[in-house]
């Protein structure tokens, strides 16, 4: 695949079959009451997409759309070509979809090893390789992986959350706020992380209010308003719009501690 360069990154010209689309969603929490109005998405195989955009835009409620939290009312989901609107979310995840929220991302009460295992319940005889493959990857985890998740920082829960999501091998990950409420310097390790879980191969959809940052390691980013995809471009275009600058990165700039809701 040839690349171009982007913010920084090694980007992936978008060639071939979209890993994941959003088309012209309409969707909302509410019978009646639309959060997004008509938002397109695509991502391409080796993409981190960044979704950036003030508060209340629809960039979490796009996300929960993709992995079938939120009712789309118009529009489609199409993983790899095959419709999956409004799927059920165990469905998603076995066809390769993983998701990481926010907030309620682990389970407290469980080790870090067995919060692992919950993610792959579902195909039990993989384990032993999955978890290799996540030590390898977060080593931190592997030598606290008999810790209680309820004890860990912030940071190290968000990368239990996404370890856990890639216990099945998705080929597409959705990252809601990653950075929230972490530290700088936690923010930097995140940052880092996620960009070398897409060096693996994984297509990565990131909604993030850090949006300087974002557009810093990501390929391609869609600004969003009003629950619609106002700009796109890649992650150096969109960070040198003067339109997008003036209207969003300076609004946002107060925000690169990441610790407000999407």
């Amino acid at each position: 695949m040839s690349t171009t360069q982007s913010a920084g990154a090694t980007t992936p010209t978008p060639t071939g079959q979209p890993v994941i689309e959003a088309q012209s969603l309409v969707a909302g929490y509410l019978p009646g009451v639309n959060i997004l109005n008509g938002c397109s998405l695509t991502a391409y195989p080796g993409e981190m997409i960044g979704i950036i955009g003030p508060n209340g835009a629809g960039k979490s409620t796009l996300l929960k759309a993709m992995f079938g939290l939120v009712k789309v009312h118009e529009g489609e989901v199409l993983l790899h070509g095959e419709d999956i609107t409004n799927a059920r979310t165990n469905r998603l995840v076995e066809m390769g979809v993983g998701f990481v929220p926010q907030t309620n991302n682990v389970f407290p009460s469980l080790t870090i090893e067995e919060n692992l295992r919950m993610g792959l319940f579902l195909r039990p005889k993989k384990l032993s390789k999955r978890l290799t493959a996540m030590w390898d990857l977060f080593p931190v985890l592997h030598q606290r992986r008999n810790q209680r998740a309820g004890g860990l920082s912030g940071g190290e829960r968000q990368s239990l959350a996404m370890a856990r999501a890639l216990m099945m091998e998705p080929s597409v990950l959705l990252l809601d706020e990653p950075s929230a409420g972490l530290s700088p310097v936690r923010q930097d390790e995140t940052f880092l992380r996620t960009r070398m879980i897409n060096q693996t191969g994984v297509c990565i959809v990131m909604v993030e209010q850090n949006a300087r940052r974002c557009l810093q390691i990501c390929h391609r980013g869609y600004v969003l308003d009003q629950g619609r995809d106002a700009y796109t471009g890649t992650g150096r275009e969109l960070a040198n719009d003067p339109k997008v600058i003036e209207l969003y990165l300076g609004t946002l700039a107060a925000d690169v501690e990441g610790d407000k809701d999407a």
